[in-house]
This record gives structure tokens, C-alpha cells and sequence, in this order.
């Protein structure tokens, strides 16, 4: 027991957030999946559940975590559909068509080659925060339930690609051409078939799903990953491009001119165009989204909502407050209008072709139209995890003094009346996330300036990112 408990704890750097994550082979090991099976699969049996979905992505250890994961869910009674290499949002599709209800992914998300990780769904709620905290105690005390579930394989992508299409209304007269990067993520063998069938000319690129990810990082908030996605656009005279995270639950998005279009702005044409059939719905956006998609929302007749990065809470929120539409900076979008309510890149794109086909104006003219401010993308700072909260805490105490509205749900969100700053811990990685807006070049210089001059105060020698 002890020896458990000090291997536990050893590796409790996988239990984050919103998921289970680490280095395969050192951090996350076959061993430690085997014994977080097992923890699910008591869980699932505390709450009456007896089948689950299996999916992964196409990371080099996913086949051989999926394979213990399957073992150490069936060791406790549970039964397992395998539905092999899928975007994540293809599981969850899957634990609703199947009518399990219940999912475990095998995926390392927008992380590293070496990582990977689990995302759980049960009885229909994703676990995170406390639901992770009982995985972790079972893990700990190994009082599991024992049975021997049975094992089926089935492939869902045809009827997933089916489901959107039924969904999706795309006029006869439009035929978009569009580039997509799935970045030798899972997303690569079904977007483009997903994209030809809502009536699409698709031109690909990095389709081969390769866990090495040799081309880019799998992860489309970062604008160094979009570079080949911006130029291949150009050079088709494509009307947009679509980029997927390594297991398809973010997008990346860029128009005709290359210009990158981030999920903030995004939100704004989605929530316009799912307020325009639900007056004074809930849209909920995380703390690192514009000013300016506050007022889109309520002067669309909606209500803004913003709350915690993390897919899990907003999930969790969403089917709190009843909200139609979810977004991240991140690029995780949330549909409940006419879907799930989970995290969808390809449905996500697919509810984009559908606005692009009913607009008189191309795609570029309709994120043109929208506002938005003087902004940069999500900047990451190195800082190791152990180091996160006396960070953030000392940070609490510099801002006292400042003549500024400060929004603490989650990191803190500086507003001042031309502009506003974040900082905040990564939940994921060794990060912590900074974002700024302002109204002009000048006052986002002066707010990065303040910033600056805090982060260098408690870490003299970070390596500060703007």
C-alpha cells in the first residue's frame, strides 16, 4: 500500500484539471493506465453504467495505452466498444449513437509527441476537478470492482459523417473551396470526407496521420502552426481554411487573405447566427476571449457569459446556465443548438460552411464586418508547475495598487477602460498563458509595459514573450 501510495504520488502531475495527462513512459505509464482503468470502470459501476467507448488518437503510444485501457475497464465488469483511431469529438459522437453514454479517449491532445492522455465522459458528464480526484483515490486505494466485460469493435465515422450532414444545410449553388491542415492529427482520414459530402471542393494538407507530427505542432492557437495553412490558402485562392488540433476538438481558422481569424472572432459569426433563431439564449467565452464579443452577443439579444478556460468546466457551465454556444481562445467550440454540447472542430467548421452558403458576402467580408481590437495571440511563458500558485499569488499582491477592474475566475483578467491584460496558469502544461487588447498600438505597449514590469519583479530572469 505504501509503495502504491508513494508511486501515486509520484506520478500525480497526470491528474490535472480537465484531464489525465503526461510524458508516456515516464509520467504516464502502462502501469499507472492500467490502474486508472480499473478506477474508471469502478466509478462507472457506482453510477450504473456498464458499457464504454473506446477511442484514440493517432499518437505512436495510444495503440498500447488503448490496449491496457481496454483490459483494465473489462477487469471491472465493464463492457467495451473499441472504436480505434477517431477525432476525440468522434468518441464522444460515438458514447451518444451507441448509447453508452459513456467514453473514455485515448489522446495527448495538442500536446507534444511524447504525451498523452485520457479524457473520460460518464453517465454523459465529462469528469474533471473532482471527478479526477476520485480516479486518483482509487488509484491509491486499489478497492476496485471485479468482473470480466466483453470486448466488440465497431467503426462510427460513416454515421458521424452521416449526422452532420443531415444537419448541416448547405445551399445547392455553393461549392466553397477550402484548404484543411489536420496536422497528421486524428482528424485526418475523416475531414476530408466529411467536407466532399456537405458538397465542398477540399484540397488537404498533412492528412497522414503520424504521431511524430512532422510537419507542425498539433495545435492551431499557436500562429507559427498555421503558416502552412495560410500560404497553401493563398496559393489555391481558397474562400477559407480550416485547421485541426492532433485529436480534432480545436480549430484554427484563416481566410482568403491569409489572415488568421481567432476563435474569439469566430464565436462572434457563430453566436450572431445562433441568436438569430434563439433570442436571449446564453453564450458563454472563456477569460481570454475580446471585450468585443460581450457586446456582438447582447446587441444580438443574447447574454454573455464569460467563465473558466477548460473544456470540462465549460461543459460543466453550459449545462448550468442552458447555453446554446460555448467558446475558448483555446479553439474549443461547444454547440448544443442542433448538437451535443460537446467540443466539435469538424462540426464547428461544418456549422461555418453552412453560414458561409446562405451569406451573399464571401467568408473574408463577414469576419471583416465584425469588430475587434488591437490584440495579440495567446503568449506562453515557461514557468514549471510547482511554481504556479506562489507566481500567481505574488502577482495578486503587484495589481493591488492599480486603477483597474480585476476579474479573478480564473487567473486575472486586468480591465482597464482602453484595453485589458490576463495572466494565467496553464492547466495542461508548464505555462503560464498571457493574453492582451487594447484600443490602439500605444495602450497595449503601456499595458504589456506594466505587465512586464511585475513579471519581472517576482521572476527576474523569465523569459518574458512580448
Amino acid at each position: 500500500m505504501e509503495k502504491l501510495k508513494q508511486n501515486a504520488e509520484f506520478n500525480s502531475v497526470i491528474f490535472r484539471a480537465y484531464d489525465i495527462r503526461g510524458v508516456f513512459g515516464e509520467e504516464l505509464t502502462c502501469e499507472v493506465v492500467y490502474e486508472i482503468a480499473k478506477a474508471i470502470g469502478t466509478i462507472a459501476y457506482k453510477k450504473n453504467q456498464k458499457e464504454i467507448v473506446v477511442g484514440r488518437d493517432g499518437r505512436i503510444s495510444s495503440p498500447e495505452l488503448s490496449k491496457i485501457l481496454i483490459d483494465g475497464l473489462r477487469s471491472t465488469g465493464r463492457d467495451v466498444i473499441d472504436i480505434g483511431i477517431v477525432p476525440t469529438p468522434v468518441t464522444y459522437f460515438a458514447s451518444h449513437y451507441l448509447g453508452t453514454n459513456n467514453c473514455v479517449m485515448v489522446t495527448g491532445s495538442h500536446n507534444a509527441a511524447e504525451y498523452n492522455g485520457l479524457k473520460t465522459v460518464l453517465a454523459g458528464i465529462s469528469l474533471f476537478a473532482e471527478g479526477i480526484e476520485e480516479i486518483k483515490e482509487y488509484v491509491i486505494s486499489k478497492d476496485y470492482k471485479t468482473g470480466q466485460g466483453v470486448l466488440r469493435h465497431e467503426d462510427v465515422s460513416a454515421e458521424y459523417i452521416k449526422r452532420v450532414s443531415s444537419d448541416i444545410n448547405v445551399s445547392i449553388k455553393s461549392s466553397p473551396k477550402i484548404v484543411i491542415d489536420c496536422g497528421n492529427g486524428s482528424a485526418g482520414e475523416i475531414a476530408p470526407r466529411l467536407f466532399e459530402a456537405l458538397g465542398c471542393a477540399v484540397i488537404t494538407i498533412f492528412s497522414e496521420i503520424d504521431g511524430n507530427f512532422p510537419n507542425h505542432h498539433p495545435d492551431p492557437s499557436q500562429p507559427e502552426n498555421l503558416k502552412h495553412l495560410v500560404r497553401k490558402v493563398r496559393e489555391e485562392s481558397a474562400d477559407i481554411g480550416f485547421a485541426f488540433d492532433g485529436d480534432g476538438d480545436r480549430l484554427g481558422v484563416v481566410d482568403a487573405m491569409g489572415n488568421i481569424i481567432w476563435p474569439d472572432k469566430q464565436l462572434m459569426l457563430l453566436a450572431i447566427d445562433v441568436l438569430s433563431r434563439n433570442k436571449g439564449c446564453n453564450i458563454i467565452f472563456d477569460v481570454k476571449c475580446t471585450k468585443y464579443l460581450k457586446s456582438v452577443i447582447e446587441s444580438s439579444s443574447g447574454k454573455a457569459l464569460m467563465w473558466k478556460t477548460g473544456h470540462s468546466f465549460i461543459k460543466q457551465k453550459m449545462h448550468e446556465v442552458n447555453a446554446l454556444l460555448a467558446g475558448e481562445m483555446s479553439g474549443h467550440i461547444f454547440f448544443k443548438e442542433r448538437w451535443y454540447g460537446f467540443d466539435d472542430a469538424l462540426y464547428t467548421a461544418s456549422r461555418f460552411i453552412e453560414i458561409f452558403s446562405r451569406s451573399k458576402k464571401n467568408p473574408t467580408e463577414l469576419f471583416e464586418q465584425l469588430p475587434y481590437g488591437i490584440s495579440t495571440p495567446e503568449l506562453r511563458m515557461f514557468l514549471k508547475e510547482e511554481e504556479h500558485d506562489n507566481f500567481m499569488k505574488k502577482f495578486t499582491e503587484s495589481i493591488r495598487s492599480l486603477d483597474a477592474e480585476i476579474i479573478d475566475i480564473d487567473g486575472l483578467r486586468i480591465e482597464y477602460n482602453d484595453g485589458w491584460g490576463l495572466v494565467r496558469p496553464s492547466n495542461t502544461s508548464p505555462y503560464m498563458i498571457l493574453r492582451f487588447e487594447a484600443d490602439t498600438e500605444l495602450v497595449l505597449e503601456r499595458i504589456q509595459s506594466e505587465f512586464r514590469t511585475i513579471i519581472n519583479l517576482i521572476k527576474p530572469n523569465a523569459k518574458i514573450p512580448f
